[in-house]
């Protein structure tokens, strides 16, 4: 497991639902900057979600292909892998996992070009609005 950013698997158990199994990453899947750390802390406290992380998933769509979709949720679902860093969660699917590998989640709040942004190192094109790649 040591090139691929996974380090355990965890199972979870909520009363009355079933058993979360999860995967434990690290930074070498996804990593979270400073300013995108804040952010997302202040959206989680807005929602009454301290202990929430962000789902990022790559799905199909977009000019070139695919695209990023981020929700903030409660925790990991089943399958799922965990990613703390700068002290905030991040929860990636197996599958978006594989095209999100080695990435850098930054925030910015410039006022044209502003939001959360993805530095992907599997991305071989973006398309020219900045929305969507291709791997």
């Amino acid at each position: 497991m040591s090139g691929s950013g996974l380090t355990s698997v965890v199972s979870v158990e909520s009363s009355p639902s079933p058993q979360i199994k999860y995967k434990i990453g690290n930074e070498r899947l996804v990593r979270v900057t400073e300013d995108a750390s804040r952010k997302l802390t202040a959206l989680l406290q807005k929602q009454g979600r301290a202990h929430g992380a962000l789902r990022v998933a790559v799905i199909g769509g977009g000019c070139s292909g695919l695209q990023y979709k981020m929700d903030l949720v409660d925790g990991p679902a089943n399958r799922d892998i965990l990613v703390e860093s700068s002290n905030v969660r991040v929860v990636v699917d197996p599958k978006s996992a594989l095209f999100v590998s080695g990435s850098l989640l930054d925030y910015s709040d410039d006022l044209q070009k502003g939001g959360f942004k993805v530095t992907n190192p599997n991305a071989v094109a973006h398309c020219s609005c900045g929305e969507s790649f291709a791997a």
